[in-house]
């Protein structure tokens, strides 16, 4: 799942971010409009947290920019507290409208409602073909051979399942899956992530997953060999 965060107050977007982390969550944080348009295109967040009082444009205008290429939830978080704020946040589009000081359990509660009655909530849990894949519990079987996949492998295989059937460029799933900057990353990185899951998921089946796209990226497409 993704989230993006729109906020310019960075000790308060990252608190956000803390209050919300969870191993399945990832997360955009973006201080503009522009810089928030530049992720959306990256990758269309499952759910947007926005403020209105922005640097360099107002929060109404992301929103209705983010209503007119579909239905993504928006989330206003601001402190423009009176009546006519919230039913301008609301006419334009905003899904829900809470405002600061706030306290994290009730932004957490209102997401998880927003999440679920959007149906936004994605499942943990996988079941193709012989493959058995819980991200919660982190139980993942080939058949009843049990498989184990380290901390990429996961994330990476993760938004392979959450994007099946969508062309997947090297560069978002770097980004993605390398984020926090916090290892070093070399050129055949991916390459060699993405050949251990091949070879995991699929050694000794007739069943191919991913796919690479040549000069686009990859795509997780169930596609059985010689077919």
């Amino acid at each position: 799942m993704l989230i993006q965060i729109v906020e310019d107050d960075f000790a308060l977007s990252n608190g956000i971010r803390l209050a919300l982390s969870q191993p399945e969550i990832e997360f955009f944080q973006d201080r503009e409009v522009q810089e928030a348009q530049s992720s959306f295109q990256k990758q269309v967040p499952d759910l947007i947290i926005l403020d209105i009082n922005l640097p360099d444009k107002s929060g109404y205008e992301y929103l209705t920019w983010v209503k007119r290429q579909g239905n993504t939830p928006v989330l206003i978080l601001t402190a423009l507290d009176t009546e006519m704020d919230e039913v301008t946040g609301l006419n334009l589009g905003a899904d829900d409208y809470m405002t600061k000081p706030f306290r994290l359990a009730v932004l957490r509660a209102r997401i998880q409602n927003l999440l679920r009655r959007t149906g936004r909530v994605k499942t943990a849990i996988y079941e193709i073909d012989d493959l058995f894949l819980d991200f919660d519990r982190l139980l993942f079987r080939k058949g009843k051979t049990e498989l184990s996949f380290g901390k990429n492998e996961q994330k990476l295989l993760r938004l392979f399942l959450e994007n099946q059937g969508r062309v997947l460029t090297r560069e978002l799933l770097i980004e993605r899956i390398w984020a926090d900057g916090g290892e070093y990353v070399d050129e055949n990185a991916l390459s060699v992530t993405i050949n251990r899951l091949r070879i995991k998921l699929e050694k000794g089946g007739s069943v191919k997953y991913i796919h690479t796209i040549y000069g686009q990226g990859y795509l997780w497409k169930r596609e059985e060999e010689g077919l």
